[in-house]
């Protein structure tokens, strides 16, 4: 949101200066700090974030830790070529290798678990799908294993599904505790309530951001802004959706389910947590005209629709309580991948979004992606924002 004359106290601070400003304190922000610091330690950046570490979707995800992107692997190898789908696959198992080797390591805290992740059909087309999937992947050497409906039932305490598939390297963690775990070893300054509504370019020729807690002085600032980019560049106005996901908690039962699931072509997901607790979203194609934009407010379909999900799948939380509910804004890309670039307008303003609901498999990568940018190093094609217009 624009900031009137009256309401800028942006000179009511004493300038700070960094040699590189993050605006952005999810997972994609922490992500690319730490790989700065990584490739220069002596770099002084601070992450500038307009309310509090992870507040964003970053912290109100299902974090999943998933490979691939938003879709069928067999789509993904239509829509990409064989190739490069494999490529982004690969990106994403790497995303996971990266984690477990700098930042998961053995912290139990983290609450991560990789036992792999599940993609249900309820109707014998996509199981059908899905088993050719299987057998695309296994041609190229992805691990996967197909479950009929009884072990279906058996494995996640799942009913009225035809069969499904599950991907063996995926995962699951409590995405706040990983956003401040890689902000933590990040070894950067961060700035909270902190809202930037202005960048521009000095007469020395490096970049004053002007935020409602004072101006900030920076040769490079990177936007790790995902679905709010658009509020400070017009430049992804048509190429990052700001799109809204809602979750709902049911009360704890004694732990039963094997891994994290996905439902009905990747649009609903449900996972039980360590206490026991079951966490299910999704349900967006049902509004898919109002889940846009920047509200965080839940509605009443797409809740009830969650709810009848559980009475019909999940019959072991049928009678339990829900406890929590709540919805965040993600940032869909045009062709469904990440991109990260440096504006047209602006090669000193950086920034990498567009994650389409899989941030949580796909920053921590990004982000020493957008780091070797920022240090002159290749990036992969089909990451850049050199593929779009």
């Amino acid at each position: 949101m624009a900031t009137s004359y009256w309401l800028d106290r942006s000179s009511d601070h004493k300038a700070k200066t960094f040699d590189i400003l993050i605006v952005g304190g999810g997972i994609t922000g922490a992500s690319t700090a730490f790989w700065l610091k990584k490739e220069d330690p002596n770099l002084k950046i601070a992450i500038l974030e307009k309310s509090r570490l992870a507040f964003g979707a970053s912290g109100r995800n299902a974090g999943f830790i998933t490979c691939g992107s938003v879709e069928h692997f067999n789509r993904m190898v239509s829509k990409h070529g064989e190739a490069q789908a494999l490529e982004i696959w690969k990106f994403a198992e790497t995303n996971m290798s990266l984690l477990k080797e700098h930042i998961i390591e053995n912290e139990k805290s983290l609450e991560f678990e990789q036992r792999g992740a599940y993609s249900l059909a309820a109707e014998s087309a996509e199981f059908n799908e899905l088993k050719s999937v299987a057998q695309l992947m296994n041609r190229l050497n992805i691990g996967n294993e197909v479950l009929g409906s009884d072990q279906v039932e058996k494995r996640l305490g799942a009913f009225g599904f035809e069969g499904g598939i599950r991907y063996l390297k995926d995962g699951a963690i409590n995405p706040y505790k990983l956003v401040k775990k890689i902000f933590d070893k990040s070894g950067c300054e961060f700035f909270d309530q902190t809202e930037v509504f202005a960048i521009e370019s000095s007469t020395a020729g490096d970049r004053i951001v002007k935020t409602d807690n004072g101006v900030f002085h920076a040769s490079i600032v990177v936007l790790c802004t995902n679905g709010y980019s658009g509020n400070l560049s017009s430049y992804f106005k048509d190429k990052i959706y700001p799109t809204r996901g809602q979750i709902m908690m049911v009360e704890p039962v004694e732990p039963f389910m094997d891994g994290p699931c996905y439902a009905n072509f990747y649009l609903d997901y449900f996972r039980q947590l360590a206490d026991g607790s079951l966490l299910i979203g999704g349900f967006r194609q049902l509004e898919k005209e109002t889940e846009v934009g920047y509200s965080d407010h839940i509605t009443d379909v797409i809740q009830s629709a969650l709810h009848d999900f559980v009475q019909k799948h999940l019959p072991r939380f049928k009678d339990k309580k829900i406890t929590h509910r709540w919805a965040g804004i993600m940032g869909f890309s045009q062709d469904g991948e990440p991109m990260i670039g440096a504006l047209p307008e602006d090669n000193q303003v950086f920034f990498c979004g567009g994650f389409t609901g899989h941030g949580i498999g796909l920053a921590f990568h990004s982000g020493k992606c957008l780091s070797d940018l920022i240090f002159g190093h290749p990036i992969p094609e089909w990451i850049s924002a050199r593929r779009f217009p």
